[in-house]
């Protein structure tokens, strides 16, 4: 299995093979990563509860690739910000579990200035 360092280098080989990096800036790269995002989505557009479920026993490899994208654009932007995202991760880790301890959110889904 590879790793996210494994991942990382694999998609700036990719990237850079094809002399695509002049084309990623910020704006950009954070809109692929949203488009994706909203492809992963449009799985489940006008889908009820029922349809959902069936959809995810019949679709995981096609919403597998929507997620993969995503990921593949969240790992290039982390690598072209200079962000350690497990790092970010382990941080905001950190502050949502003192924006939602466990005693005032458990089975409860009301934002955190609620509580």
């Amino acid at each position: 299995m590879p790793t996210l360092d494994d991942l990382t280098k694999r998609i700036l080989a990719f990237r850079d093979a094809r002399d695509w990096k002049q084309f990623h800036n910020p704006k950009d790269l954070s809109l692929s990563l949203v488009l994706e995002a909203a492809e992963v989505m449009e799985h489940f557009q006008w889908k009820n509860e029922k349809e959902m479920l069936e959809h995810l026993k019949t679709n995981k490899e096609e919403i597998g690739d929507e997620m993969a994208d995503t990921l593949y654009w969240l790992l290039l932007m982390s690598q072209d910000f200079d962000i350690d995202i497990l790092s970010a991760l382990d941080r905001k880790f950190k502050k949502i579990e003192a924006k939602y301890p466990v005693e005032k959110a458990k089975g409860k889904h009301t934002k955190y200035n609620k509580l």
